[in-house]
This record gives structure tokens, C-alpha cells and sequence, in this order.
């Protein structure tokens, strides 16, 4: 585009020369006509060659004033978009005006109900990036990152009322029953299983008589019998004594872990003898390894990963987002708070990020960043500035002319 805006640019002055030969040889008027269209375009297109010109260089490497502007104002360009970008899309009211019409979860449903629609490219081009961003990121410095953060959140994670109040929702629901009819059996087959072991505990520890009147076996089997019994009774009586006992206990131990003080100071130091076991950590790398490969093989093939039941769990997820007007809300919601919650907490970060990019380019690179950006548009300028500078021209030609 510069070659032809430079080539019409030489053109105009062939013409405006051969039709000022022809009408200096008496030719008919028309000449004078193509010569002020010619001599007005040669004026219109050297006048917008200088304009453009002079937004990134010094026309012909003279340093005249007021030439050059880009790379001589850089660090005040940088600040202005830093501070356009501020003003138009960071700060936390206008994330909030361009979030308030827009239904995020809908949109997000639609791309998880059919995941390989339209958005097939872009979603490509994106898992690539992300991969290509992962892989090449130092993988132990990462993941240490990463499991740091992890421990740090569990560290600082309240865990005692927590489980009090879940245990207390399980209990207020009925759930704890059938973990109690659980045990009850699992202790009567551990009691099966382990029966010859009883019944030798109890012959050892029975005193001679005992033994010799043979009472020792009908008390082994008296106990043994009387465990069956209650451990039976516990799973088939719902008001059965035990289970009660069992459930004032669990009703306790849930009321401590919210209420009492020493509980969750001894949940407290547990939880930290959790962190420090070198199991914890073993288990935490083994953890990240998977993660990490688990990541990887999904945006390098997402295709595979959204099918089969992952991908059927996706789907409908996609579609209740789509069709449940509650869990949009909810969904709308929490996105437009966490994107006004990162705009508050990193908009002056990422602006500064911007404006410090921008002041480290030398002229050069800013010139040639910018140019390029704005591309073939600039020598339409000096195009336009050519033909309608030389209509202007034959337009006063025409006015001379008629006068």
C-alpha cells in the first residue's frame, strides 16, 4: 500500500506535466482541467505523505518541529493508555456497567452443552496456549508455588467448625444411621472372623476350675453370643440404647468442635502434625503430578476429555445453566463479584504493567509497533489525500474557469 500510494503520487506528476506540455501547445480545455486535478493531487498527497509521516519519524531525517511525534512522546503515550485503559475497563463501576447486561452463565452453558460448536477454534487456540504456558514454566518451581499455596489455605482453614457443622447438618438429617448400622455390622464380621481369638483370650485368662469344670467355653460362648445380640440389636432397633449412646456422643463431639475451645485446639494441632508428616508432602507432590498431567492432557485433547461421562456431566451442567433462571442468577453473580473483586485488588497493577512495557520499548520498537497496528489505513490517508485533493483542484479550475 505504500509502493501504490507512492506510485499514484508519481503519477499525478507525469500527468500534471504532460497536460501542462499540451496546454501550452494550444491544445483543447480539457488539459487545463487534468493539469489542476494533477497539480492539486500532487499538493493533497505530498501534504498527507508529511502528515503521516510526521506521526513516526522525521520527514526525510530533517528534524523539524512538531515531526517525529510518536517516538518523541512515548512515555506520555504510555501513561495516557495506561490511564485510558484504567478509566474505560478497570475500575470496579464500569466492570460492574458492562457486567450488569451481560448473562455470563448462559453463554457459559451454551459453550458446555455443545462444546464443539463454533467456538471450536478459538477453545483450540486457547487449550494450546494454556499447554504451551504450562509446559513451559519451570515444573518444580511451579508446582512448589502451587503446593505452598495449598498448604498455606489449608493452614490458615478453620477445620474444627467446619466438621462440627457438618456433622451436626449429617445428624439433624439422619444421616449418621446408616454410618451407625455400618459399624455394627462391620464390628459383627470383625467379631466373626476374630471369634478363635476371643475364645482363646478368654480360656487363657479363666482359672483352673474353670477350665477343668469346662464353664470356660460356656462362658465364651455366653459373651461371644451376648456381643452378637447387641450388635444386632443396634443395626435392626432404631431406639436401641447403644445407638442412642452413639448418637449423644457424635451430638457432643459436634457441639465441641464448634463451642469448645480445647477441641479446636487439639483439631488445631492435629491438623498441623497433618502438614508437617513427610507422608502429607509425598502426598501432596503425587497430587500435583496428576494435576499437572491431568491439565496438560486436557487442553492438549479436549475433545477426548469432554467425552464419555465427564462430558455428559458437562452437558447438563451447560444446559441447567442455560434453562434454570436461579442458578444463572447465582452463577451471574458470583462472576461479576470476583471480576469487580480482581479489577479493585490488580487494576492498578495491570495498568502499571502496560504503562512500564510501553516505556521500556525504545522509539524504534514503539514506531514500528504502532505503525504496524494501525497498518494499511495509513497510506489510505495519503490515497484519499491524493484524489480528493485533486478533485478540490478541478473543482477552483472549474470556478476560474466559469468566472
Amino acid at each position: 500500500m505504500r509502493l501504490f500510494a507512492t506510485g499514484l503520487l508519481l503519477i499525478m506528476a507525469v500527468l500534471f506535466f504532460l497536460a501542462r506540455q499540451a496546454e501550452q501547445g494550444g491544445g483543447p480545455p480539457a488539459w487545463g482541467f487534468l493539469r489542476a486535478f494533477a497539480e492539486a493531487a500532487m499538493v493533497g498527497g505530498l501534504a498527507d505523505w508529511f502528515a503521516v509521516t510526521a506521526l513516526f519519524r522525521h520527514p526525510l531525517g530533517l528534524p523539524i518541529p512538531h515531526t517525529a511525534i510518536i517516538p518523541e512522546n512515548k512515555d506520555r503515550l504510555a501513561d495516557s493508555m495506561a490511564a485510558f485503559l484504567r478509566e474505560n475497563f478497570l475500575t470496579p463501576q464500569v466492570v460492574a456497567r458492562r457486567l450488569a447486561g451481560m448473562n455470563a452463565a448462559a453463554m457459559a452453558g451454551g459453550f458446555l452443552a455443545d462444546p464443539r460448536g463454533g467456538e471450536g477454534r478459538v477453545r483450540a487456540g486457547a487449550a494450546n496456549l494454556v499447554a504451551d504456558v504450562l509446559e513451559s514454566l519451570d515444573p518444580e518451581k511451579l508446582g512448589g508455588l502451587a503446593k505452598g499455596a495449598l498448604r498455606g489455605q489449608i493452614a490458615k482453614f478453620d477445620l474444627a467448625p467446619l466438621l462440627g457443622q457438618l456433622l451436626g447438618a449429617m445428624i439433624a438429617d439422619g444421616r449418621h444411621m446408616p454410618v451407625i448400622e455400618g459399624l455394627a455390622r462391620r464390628a459383627a464380621l470383625a467379631l466373626e472372623a476374630n471369634e478363635e481369638l476371643v475364645r482363646t483370650m478368654i480360656h487363657d485368662r479363666a482359672n483352673a476350675i474353670l477350665r477343668w469344670t469346662g464353664l470356660d467355653e460356656r462362658l465364651a460362648n455366653g459373651i461371644l453370643d451376648g456381643l452378637y445380640k447387641l450388635l444386632a440389636e443396634t443395626v435392626v432397633m432404631p431406639d436401641h440404647p447403644l445407638r442412642r449412646k452413639i448418637e449423644e456422643g457424635l451430638e457432643q463431639l459436634a457441639h465441641d468442635l464448634v463451642h469448645d475451645d480445647a477441641m479446636r485446639a487439639r483439631v488445631e494441632r492435629m491438623k498441623e502434625e497433618v502438614l508437617a508428616n513427610p507422608a502429607f508432602a509425598a502426598w501432596l507432590d503425587a497430587v500435583w503430578e496428576r494435576g499437572r498431567a491431568g491439565l496438560l492432557k486436557a487442553v492438549r485433547q479436549p475433545d477426548g476429555v469432554l467425552s464419555g461421562q465427564f462430558g455428559a456431566s458437562l452437558g447438563e451442567l451447560g444446559r441447567a445453566l442455560q434453562h434454570d433462571a436461579r442458578l444463572q442468577l447465582l452463577v451471574n453473580r458470583f462472576a461479576r463479584r470476583t471480576l469487580v473483586g480482581v479489577a479493585t485488588r490488580y487494576g492498578g497493577q495491570i495498568v502499571r504493567l502496560v504503562s512500564e512495557t510501553v516505556r521500556r520499548w525504545d522509539a524504534r520498537t514503539v514506531t514500528d509497533r504502532i505503525e504496524g497496528a494501525v497498518g494499511r489505513d495509513l497510506q489510505f490517508i495519503r490515497i484519499n489525500g491524493t484524489l480528493v485533493g485533486g478533485l478540490v483542484g478541478v473543482s477552483i479550475h472549474a470556478v476560474d474557469v466559469l468566472l
